[in-house]
C-alpha cells in the first residue's frame, strides 16, 4: 500500500512538472499560475502546494529536471560516432525539435523573466547556460584541434556566441511560426564554423 501511495505521489508530481513546463515554454514563468496547472490536471491548488510549497520551488524543480534532460541529450550526442561538426548539428536540432512543438527553451524563457525569479531559480538558469557553454567549448576545441572547425575567436567565446545565437534564433522564429527561420539561422552559424557557405 505504501509503495502504491509513493508511486501515485511521484506520478502527480511528474504531471505537475510536465504541465508547468509546457506553460512556461509557451507563456513564460510569470504567465501562468497554480490555478492554471490545477485546472489542466483536474486537481486542487492544495494538492499543488503539497508537492511544491511555492511557485519558486516548482520553478527550481523545473529547471533542474530540464537541465538533467538536456545533459542526457548531450551525453547521447557525445556517445555517437560523429565528429565536432556532427555534434554541433545534433545540438542545434535539440533546439529545433523544441520549436517544432511550438515551445521555446525553458531556460531561454526564464532568462526573459530573470529579474523576477527567486535566487535559487536564477542560479539554476545560469548553471544551465554555463553547462551548455562548457559542452560547446569542449566540442569546438576538438573541432579546432582536428581541423574540422574554423573559429574566429576562442572556443569559449565561440561557444557563448553559438548558444546565444540558437536561443535568439528560436525567439525570432516564434512570432513568424516558421521553423525555417530558425533552421536558416542555425545553418548559417554552423556553416560559418565549418568554413563553408550555408545553402
Amino acid at each position: 500500500m505504501a509503495d502504491a501511495t509513493s508511486e501515485a505521489t511521484a506520478d502527480t508530481a511528474t504531471r505537475i512538472l510536465d504541465s508547468a513546463e509546457r506553460l512556461v515554454q509557451s507563456r513564460g514563468f510569470n504567465g501562468f499560475s497554480y490555478a492554471d496547472v490545477a485546472a489542466e490536471l483536474g486537481i486542487t491548488k492544495a494538492s499543488l502546494h503539497y508537492h511544491f510549497a511555492s511557485k519558486a520551488e516548482l520553478g527550481r524543480a523545473l529547471v533542474e529536471r530540464y537541465a538533467a534532460g538536456f545533459a542526457a541529450a548531450l551525453a547521447e550526442i557525445d556517445a555517437g560516432d560523429g565528429g565536432a561538426p556532427a555534434k554541433l548539428d545534433a545540438y542545434a536540432r535539440i533546439y529545433g525539435d523544441v520549436l517544432r512543438e511550438r515551445r521555446l527553451c525553458l531556460c531561454g524563457m526564464l532568462a526573459a523573466d530573470y529579474d523576477t525569479l527567486s535566487a535559487p531559480m536564477r542560479g539554476a538558469v545560469v548553471r544551465f547556460f554555463d553547462d551548455n557553454e562548457q559542452w560547446a567549448t569542449r566540442v569546438l576545441s576538438e573541432g579546432q584541434a582536428d581541423g574540422t572547425l574554423h573559429l574566429e575567436g576562442s572556443p569559449r567565446e565561440t561557444a557563448q556566441a553559438l548558444v546565444s545565437g540558437l536561443e535568439g534564433a528560436m525567439l525570432i522564429a516564434r512570432p513568424y511560426g516558421e521553423i525555417e527561420r530558425f533552421e536558416a539561422s542555425a545553418g548559417q552559424l554552423l556553416a560559418g564554423l565549418a568554413g563553408v557557405r550555408a545553402r
